[in-house]
């Protein structure tokens, strides 16, 4: 610790610390555009002068270590006077844009130059301008607005791992953009805007639409990955224009992924409003008791239930309360198709205990493309801790060097005898990440007991510490496993029951919000007089055009839900907005439903849903929400072998991956640039070329 005086104020403050941190520390706020605590100090823009005695000038105190007895002043008039200089000298070349900026209202330089600027300017000369940049269908460039911060820069090589950003040129000439035109290939790259201190980077869907005093601000969360990171939705007039990160230490840092940020507009898109039933052929809207009749009329025969990856815990408890009281002995799965996920499915491993862990194996996993997140803090520790990384499965861009152990799952059987083995078993906190959708090959029960007693044998799994993880595609898939939802007959899987429906053995079947199954998985030629498809969902997806009875539900934004992370951390969204017309939230219509059964559902409000929640499963309970709740799996044993056959890419459309995003017109844009570097076997939907449609609808 070192003694430093702040403005006469005396302060223990670490050694090693900046300036910029002993004033922080001392509540003295110290204006800056370059700096940010989560990149490199780069000292460009000057803003943070301060005068510190014996120095000839004011020093960047974003840079400028502490010292013992050093006496620092924030608020001379040397200081005072230096910024006004700097502030002049940004301003020189920067345009009067404010009335049509879309940063305006929330951006740092017209903070700044209230506070620290002058009230005018020794400048007569002309203006630079600068030609903007075409960066892709989600950053909207103003590059003339650019004070050369760098931020975006040191973003995008140091936490995003794609060096696509850079300066070209020297003083007055200097830009910043990519070296070659095109568009930025990273699955982060919207964080840029948050981080541009100017409008220079701002959101290309959100341009002109509103500005930030007329939005009306909701806590929610992610649910499109794993990983549950906490953000706000903005909404005008009932509409959603904006989604945001908010800042968690713990589970996001301050980033969000481009899929979350820029898909809200598929809220908008082909959206289910009002119930509709098929007659003659043709999907017609109806009334609501009139929808219930056919779907009551449909599930007095044999019937089984499909659940999708985006249901709350109280949709998914609901769905499954209605299963079994209301069609016992029906077959039900929240599993996506060939899945052999049981009750081991979440992480043993907190997130932010990644920045201690010291090695690390995937297995059939990508994080950079199923929880970018994730990704960014194992980068951050094979980068600047240089922990041992290792791979087996597809060979991909992680952003980062490790070591490929092969793409074939019986490579584990001479792993245990490899080099990278010796790492794990003298790594302090090694850790071992299985994608889910290993889960879903024939062998997958085999390749988890395999790596299960690889962990155990190298030392990840042992007193004081577990380091296996399963890493699942949604939070709403963690959810609905905590929920149970699955039951019937005890062969209750999603093949089982697309194959029994359309064999003709299951004459219904409830399609509820699934998106890994598409309209060629179920029989489009099946008699129609004695089969029933229920579906219940958000958007009229080709499978939706199928069905013969749709009953449309809330989606994310529009209803409060609870959800459970990666880690067995419980979070809500709340409703930003009400549901679009006659569309309901999920848990109310099978409540409703039950009611038409015979036999209605031992809940009416939200408060009495999650109190039966709760009962049943304490992680739900208020008092544990935003704890990390360790779910404690165990695996199932099986004598099976695991095969040769090579691991798959697990995420072939990164933008595309889910029938949510299918909805969205910008994703679909994202994943034309990404072009064939992220092309897979499964052929992209087209996109939704119109909004809203009429009532009527031809079938499939």
């Amino acid at each position: 610790m070192v003694n430093v005086f702040i403005d006469g104020i005396l302060l223990h403050v670490k050694r090693g610390s900046t300036v910029m941190q002993a004033c922080t520390q001392a509540s003295k706020e110290i204006p800056h555009f370059c700096y940010h605590d989560r990149l490199s100090i780069a000292g460009n823009c000057r803003m943070c002068l301060v005068e510190v005695e014996g120095m000839p000038k004011p020093v960047a105190s974003c840079h400028w270590p502490v010292a013992e007895g050093m006496r620092v002043r924030t608020d001379s008039p040397t200081t005072i006077n230096a910024r006004k200089g700097t502030m002049e000298l940004l301003l020189i070349n920067h345009p009067l844009d404010c009335p049509i900026c879309d940063q305006g209202g929330e951006c740092a330089l017209q903070d700044q130059s209230v506070a620290y600027g002058g009230d005018r300017s020794a400048y007569h000369e002309f203006k630079r301008a600068v030609d903007d940049k075409d960066i892709g269908s989600k950053i909207k460039t103003v590059m003339t607005r650019c004070i050369h911060c760098t931020r975006c820069i040191r973003f995008a090589t140091e936490i995003a791992g794609v060096e696509e950003m850079g300066a070209t040129g020297r003083g007055e000439n200097m830009q910043v953009g990519t070296y070659v035109e095109q568009a930025i290939q990273s699955e982060l790259s919207g964080n840029m805007i948050d981080l541009c201190p100017v409008g220079a980077l701002t959101s290309k869907p959100y341009a002109y639409t509103a500005r930030p005093w007329e939005l009306v601000r909701t806590t929610s969360i992610d649910i499109l990955d794993a990983i549950g990171t906490p953000i706000t939705v903005d909404n005008r007039h009932g509409q959603v224009l904006r989604t945001q990160p908010q800042e968690n230490n713990a589970i996001n840092e301050e980033w969000m992924t481009d899929a979350a940020r820029f898909s809200y507009d598929a809220l908008h898109t082909n959206r289910l409003t009002s119930p509709m039933v098929k007659r003659g052929g043709e999907l017609q809207t109806c009334s609501w008791p009139e929808a219930f009749t056919y779907a009551k009329t449909g599930m007095e025969k044999p019937t089984a239930a499909i659940l999708g990856s985006m249901a709350s815990a109280e949709d998914a408890f609901a769905f499954k309360s209605f299963m079994e009281n209301n069609l016992k002995g029906a077959a039900f799965d929240c599993r996506p198709a060939g899945s052999q996920l049981d009750n081991f499915y979440t992480f043993n491993t907190p997130l932010i205990e990644f920045e201690n862990v010291d090695a690390v194996l995937l297995v059939g996993c990508n994080p950079r493309l199923e929880a970018p997140l994730l990704n960014v803090r194992l980068r951050r520790a094979a980068l600047k801790r240089r922990i041992p990384v290792a791979v087996l499965g597809a060979e991909v861009d992680l952003t980062y060097p490790y070591q490929h152990l092969g793409t074939t799952p019986d490579e584990l059987e001479s792993l245990g005898r490899s080099k990278f083995a010796d790492t794990l078993k003298s790594a302090q906190k090694p850790a071992i990440i299985i994608a889910a959708s290993v889960l879903t090959r024939p062998d997958g029960a085999a390749i988890l007991n395999a790596v299960e007693k690889f962990a155990k044998k190298s030392g990840v799994v042992k007193d004081g510490w577990n380091g296996l993880n399963i890493l699942p595609s949604t939070c709403g898939r963690i959810t609905a496993l905590d929920m149970a939802a699955r039951g019937g007959d005890g062969k209750s899987s999603t093949n089982a029951i697309l194959k029994a429906f359309n064999s003709g053995k299951t004459q219904t079947l409830i399609v509820y919000g699934e998106d890994t199954i598409t309209a060629e998985d179920v029989d489009a030629t099946r008699n129609t007089q004695h089969a029933t498809l229920i579906y219940i969902g958000t958007h009229l997806t080709p499978l939706a055009q199928l069905a013969d009875v749709i009953l449309p539900a809330a989606a994310w934004s529009e209803k409060p839900g609870l959800y459970a992370n990666v880690e067995g951390r419980v979070q809500q969204t709340h409703a930003a907005v009400p549901p679009p017309l006659n569309a309901k939230e999920d848990w109310k219509i099978f409540r409703a439903l039950s009611e038409e059964m015979g036999s209605a559902l031992p809940f009416n409000t939200l408060a009495q849903l999650r109190d039966a929640i709760a009962r049943q499963h304490p992680a739900y309970n208020p008092q544990s929400w935003n704890r990390i709740t360790p779910r404690m799996g165990v695996i199932t044993k099986t004598d099976a072998a695991v095969s040769a056959r090579p691991f798959a890419p697990v995420v072939t459309h990164y933008y595309l991956r889910n029938e949510y995003l299918r909805q969205s017109p910008t994703m679909h844009k994202c994943q034309t640039e990404a072009g064939s570097a992220d092309l897979g076997n499964t052929p992209a939907s087209p996109p939704p070329a119109t909004r809203n449609k009429p009532a009527t609808r031809k079938a499939a």
